[in-house]
């Protein structure tokens, strides 16, 4: 059961020449990087809206 686990082929060396072959930007090398990537920059930009409506608010002040 745990044998197919352990005894899995090693790919390492194949893997590093594919990255190190490749003219994409480093951060886009990696399988699945894009999916990380996305989150990432829709996580930022859910922080920076949120940051300026803060500012926004508390620039406006407090209306009667």
């Amino acid at each position: 059961m745990i044998n197919s686990v352990v005894n899995l082929p090693n790919r390492v060396i194949e893997r590093q020449k594919a990255i190190q072959a490749s003219h994409k930007p480093l951060w886009y090398r990696l399988p699945r990087s894009n999916i990380y990537m996305g989150t990432y920059k829709a996580l930022f930009a859910l922080g920076m809206v949120g940051n300026v409506y803060c500012v926004y608010s508390l620039i406006r002040g407090k209306q009667t």
